[in-house]
C-alpha cells in the first residue's frame, strides 16, 4: 500500500475523531449521461468547499477514467484498492478510503478495472445493490458524493439505487436539454422498480459565461423549464478552475480567491440551506401529522 504522509494521516484521524454521533450521511449522486459538461470538475470542488465548510466528506470516484483521484492528487500507482473492489466485493469501504490533502475530504479512488465491472457482476442477481451494500454499515461522513461515469450504465444504476439524490451538472451550452430528459426517465425507472426513494437534488449550470449571449439563453431556457429545481449558483468559465487538476489539487486548493472556487463555495452553501429547508419541511409535516392524530384521538 503507498505510504501516506502526516498530513493525510492526521486528516485520517482527525476524521475518526468527528465521526462519533454523527447523522447519517447525505449520499448525493453526481451524472450527466453526457460527457463535457463539468461532472468531475464539479464532484471534486463541491466536495472541497463543503469540507472547508467543516462537513465530513467522501468523494467516490466511480469512472474508470479515475479523473477525480487524479485531480486530488492520487495517481494510479498510489490507488492499491479502487471502487472495483468495493463494489465486487473484494474488500471493505473502509480499507479502499484514503484521506486527501484536503481536511475532513477523503476518496474512494477508481481505476481501469471499472471498464469489467459489468461482466464480473453478470451473474450476480443483486449487482444493482452492490454499491448500497458496500455502504450499508456506519460511515463517518456528513456528506458521500459519487462522481458517476458519464452513461446510464451499471455503475451510474448503483449509483442512483446507493444514494439519496441527484445533483445534475448542465453545461450552458446549445443542446444542453438534450440527454436530460432521458436521466430524469432513468431516475423515475429506478423509483418505480427498484427499493429507492431518489430525488432530485438539483440541476447545476456549469461552464456559464456571462460573455456569450448564449449562455444567458441557455440558463433562462432551462428556469424557464425546470424552476426551482436549478440551483441559483451558476458555475462560469474559469481558467484556474481548468489548470488546477494537472497540478493534482481542487480549485479552493490551486486558487480560492478565482471567480470558479468561489462559486463552488456558493454552490456547496446553497446545497446545504436547501437540505435544511427539506428538513424542516418534513419535520413539519410530521408534527402536523402527529397534530391530527391526537385531535382524531381526543375528538
Amino acid at each position: 500500500m503507498a505510504e501516506r504522509n502526516p498530513k493525510q494521516q492526521a486528516n485520517q484521524q482527525k476524521s475518526q475523531q468527528t465521526a462519533k454521533a454523527a447523522p447519517a450521511p447525505r449520499i448525493i449522486a453526481i451524472a450527466n449521461q453526457k460527457g463535457g459538461v463539468g461532472k468531475t470538475t464539479t464532484a471534486i470542488n463541491l466536495c472541497t468547499a463543503l469540507a472547508a465548510i467543516g462537513k465530513q466528506v467522501l468523494l467516490i470516484d466511480l469512472d474508470p477514467q479515475g479523473n477525480a483521484s487524479t485531480g486530488l492528487g492520487f495517481p494510479l500507482e498510489a490507488r492499491p484498492l479502487s471502487a472495483f473492489d468495493i463494489v465486487t466485493g473484494a474488500a471493505e469501504a473502509k480499507q479502499a478510503v484514503q484521506p486527501t490533502d484536503v481536511p475532513q475530504l477523503d476518496l474512494l479512488p477508481s481505476s481501469m478495472d471499472l471498464l469489467g465491472v459489468e461482466t464480473t457482476l453478470a451473474q450476480k442477481p443483486d449487482r444493482l445493490y452492490c454499491l448500497r451494500t458496500a455502504f450499508g454499515t456506519e460511515l463517518p461522513y456528513r456528506y458521500i458524493l459519487i462522481d458517476c461515469p458519464p452513461s446510464l450504465n451499471l455503475l451510474t444504476l448503483n449509483a442512483m439505487v446507493a444514494a439519496h439524490s441527484v445533483l445534475v451538472p448542465l453545461q450552458c451550452e446549445f443542446f444542453a436539454l438534450e440527454g436530460l430528459s432521458q436521466l430524469l426517465k432513468t431516475i423515475k425507472e429506478v423509483n418505480d422498480t427498484l427499493d429507492t426513494n431518489l430525488t432530485i437534488e438539483g440541476i447545476v449550470l456549469t461552464m456559464f459565461d456571462p460573455r456569450n449571449n448564449l449562455s444567458a439563453q441557455v440558463a433562462a431556457d432551462v428556469r424557464a423549464h425546470l424552476g426551482d429545481m436549478v440551483y441559483k449558483t451558476m458555475i462560469p468559465r474559469n481558467v484556474r478552475v481548468s489548470e488546477a487538476p494537472s497540478f493534482g489539487k481542487p480549485a479552493l486548493l490551486y486558487d480560492h480567491k478565482c471567480a470558479g472556487s468561489q462559486a463552488y463555495m456558493h454552490l456547496a452553501a446553497e446545497l446545504i440551506r436547501r437540505e435544511r429547508k427539506m428538513l424542516d419541511k418534513k419535520q413539519n409535516k410530521k408534527q402536523n401529522t402527529n397534530m391530527n392524530h391526537v385531535h382524531n384521538v381526543t375528538k
